[in-house]
């Protein structure tokens, strides 16, 4: 006796010959939207700056933020604060033009990025140092002397 359908445990029912794979229209309209766009299309938008990415370090003596932000030159950089907010920013644009005989190109570009951070009250706002270096802004944020951590002693008992 020959099996003409597969029984699985669940109890569905699976045909024997599910080998052939038919586009469904779903499928065909993925496919589509999917591929990479051509260069012509992206080739304009390689200078997209994300939000940058952010280590905050913390040691007994203040907190250390550190911002990746290759290809950011210093003078592009903003660095605020207000009201125990520190705001970090950019804002860079970007034109060209290439004239020849019978035409002129022209490309501009935009890009910026704003990051806040709301600073702890243990911060000594008046000592905040900020350092740009290989790509990586270092932001130094100094303890006020009572929030600095206290070595550990051991206490006699009398």
């Amino acid at each position: 006796m020959s099996t003409l359908v597969n029984v699985p445990k669940n109890g569905g029912l699976s045909s024997t010959n599910s080998n052939v794979n038919l586009p469904t229209w779903t499928n065909w309209i993925e496919d589509v939207f999917n591929k990479d766009l051509p260069n012509v299309f992206t080739s304009n938008f390689d200078h997209v700056i994300s939000s940058p990415k952010i280590n905050i370090k913390e040691t007994s003596e203040s907190f250390i933020l550190e911002m990746a932000i290759p290809g950011i030159k210093k003078s592009d950089l903003n660095i605020d604060l207000d009201n125990d907010v520190l705001s970090i920013s950019t804002e860079m644009k970007e034109e060209t033009e290439h004239k020849e005989d019978n035409f002129t190109r022209r490309e501009f570009g935009y890009s910026s990025f704003k990051r806040t951070f709301t600073l702890p009250e243990t911060v000594d706002e008046a000592k905040i140092e900020a350092k740009h270096e290989d790509g990586v802004l270092s932001i130094l944020l100094p303890k006020k002397e009572g929030a600095k951590k206290k070595p550990a002693r051991s206490i006699e008992i009398s």
